[in-house]
């Protein structure tokens, strides 16, 4: 995107966003499952009598699960095209990516729960 200003790089990178998340959909069951997941729940929370900041905070959870999927899936990519040999620090890499999209999941069943039953 060198050289690239404006409202020409604002288009560039938006296509560039676009691929990453046909990318992730083609090639990541787990991100294509939480694409699904938020495709059912934010439906729901949108017709439940919750007021509006639960309501906001119950989507925002799910679109932390999906960023935190996009990263997890990035750092996993980049892993994995350095070298298939198993290495300390590659692992650890991976299993910090998914330990982030295990508290992003916790935090959609946190706030899911704190608003519908308390």
């Amino acid at each position: 995107m060198k050289g690239n200003t404006g409202f020409k790089r604002v288009i560039k990178a938006t296509g560039y966003s676009i691929q990453g998340l046909k990318a992730a959909f083609k090639h990541e069951a787990a991100f294509r499952q939480e694409v699904f997941l938020a495709l059912f729940l934010i439906p729901i929370a949108c017709i439940l009598d919750v007021s509006q900041t639960e309501r906001m905070l119950m989507i925002l959870s799910l679109f932390i699960v999906l960023i935190a999927e996009l990263m997890n899936s990035a750092v996993e990519a980049v892993v994995d095209r350095i070298g298939s040999e198993i290495h300390e620090l590659a692992g650890r890499a991976k299993d910090i990516g998914s330990a982030a999209v295990f508290v992003a999941l916790g935090l959609v069943l946190y706030i899911w729960v704190e608003v519908l039953f308390f």
